[in-house]
């Protein structure tokens, strides 16, 4: 293979109309009960299964093998649509495509295809990956021991998003004995698995993000993956469906404070007009909260770009642009997080400008845009992202890819 010669079953874009089409009129039944959802933090099981059986999971699957070939950066706007239907589901469905990336960046196999096969059946997955307690940074309980013939999956995990709704999930675990970092895969069927709603966050509430226990739990040889040969962008990955979440989110506001401002009937004696969606001052606090939702939207899908160089770089035989692609994946989410996080909490803070107190009302859920906003704004913290990209620009220091959390050193 050359230098710049690419296999032909790389998923490199479609035309992303004819996809989006597919999908839409799911997104706005998914949005027509969004606030329900909210009013009773009902999990989506229902819109989590409509996207499955159109084959939303499978969109980045090569065409080749049944998917719709999508690109990255077409993937992120989708789920940009789907976040202003719903925020929630976005982040439900993080960990499955982070799943489907891995096997896109794994070599050519029948394994690779079994799994391939399985996303376009409709087959979901989700991920287990933060231990539960006080654990030490670094320090990983779940474990997979041999036991006779079989291997065994042992521990106990939070922020399992996703998982609830999956028919797999991504485990991250440690083998006995030589202690060698793993990706098992597991069924959520399988006997020992036990799931629990118990994540009480004030936002993102119904992502299904809860805790899961693993008591001898079989895995498959076959699906006891080494986690170094994980895809090298994967942290770019995740923060960049974060960033497809808030840009929905950003969208929603602005869909929501038009429309509440055009149904308004009351106004204030000190305003400009006799009807509020005439009120020049209104005007522009929708228009800026308008731009504020562009730009999030806009900074969300080119930061996407560098991750999709990355992927094709992986099978381009060329380490040094690989290595750069990866660089920039990595810098470029980290920055657009900065910027996207304060855009979409200052256009859902600049909604109650445009309205009056009554805006405030419980059963509105207008809060819900910033309550969610703050929620995803506060993974993978900022600030660190902050010193990350300083460091690039003053020192030219290469971005850590993996970052664990825990207890710090007494």
């Amino acid at each position: 293979m050359s230098q710049h010669t690419l296999p032909d079953d790389l998923s490199t874009g479609t035309d992303y109309e004819t996809l989006a089409q597919r999908f839409r009129p799911i997104f706005a039944e998914i949005a027509q009960t969004a606030l329900q959802r909210e009013r009773e933090r009902k999990l989506p099981y229902e819109p989590i299964n409509w996207l499955k059986q159109a084959g939303f999971g499978a969109v980045r699957v090569p065409k080749q093998y049944g998917g719709a070939g999508a690109s990255l950066p077409q993937l992120f706007q989708l789920l940009v649509e789907l976040a202003t239907a719903d925020s929630n589901l976005p982040q439900a469905l993080r960990g499955h495509f982070a799943f489907v990336e891995d096997r896109l960046n794994a070599p050519a196999s029948p394994e690779r295809e079994v799994w391939f096969k399985r996303f376009v059946a409709g087959e979901i997955v989700g991920n287990a990956w933060t231990e539960i307690g006080e654990v030490a940074v670094g320090e990983v309980i779940t474990r997979v021991s041999r036991q006779g013939d079989k291997l065994l999956l042992n521990g106990r995990k939070f922020y399992s998003t996703g998982s609830i709704f999956a028919d797999w999930i991504d485990v991250y675990a440690q083998v006995d004995g030589t202690n060698q970092d793993v990706i098992a895969a597991i069924r959520t069927s399988d006997p020992g698995v036990t799931q629990s709603d118990d994540w009480d966050g004030f936002g993102q509430r119904t992502t299904g993000s809860g805790s899961t226990v693993f008591a001898n739990v079989t895995v498959e040889a076959e699906n006891l993956i080494d986690f170094a040969s994980r895809f090298k962008y994967q942290t770019a990955f995740y923060q960049l469906v974060l960033l497809a979440v808030l840009a929905g989110i950003g969208k929603a506001v602005e869909r929501d404070v038009a429309q509440h401002v055009r149904d308004r009937k009351r106004v204030f004696s000190t305003g400009n007009a006799s009807s509020v969606s005439q009120d020049a001052q209104i005007q522009q606090v929708v228009g800026e909260i308008s731009a504020l939702a562009y730009a999030a939207e806009a900074t969300a899908i080119r930061a996407a770009h560098p991750a999709q160089r990355a992927y094709e770089a992986r099978f381009g035989n060329d380490a040094a642009r690989e290595r750069q692609a990866n660089i920039d994946a990595e810098l470029e989410s980290g920055k657009a997080q900065i910027v996207v996080s304060e855009l979409v909490l200052r256009a859902s803070t600049q909604l109650f400008n445009a309205l009056g107190a009554s805006s405030a009302r419980a059963e509105l859920l207008l809060d819900r845009h910033w309550r969610n906003a703050r929620t995803v704004a506060s993974h993978n913290p900022l600030i660190y992202k902050a010193r990350i990209a300083g460091d690039w620009a003053i020192n030219g220091t290469e971005p850590p890819y993996v970052w664990q959390i825990g207890r710090g050193k007494a």
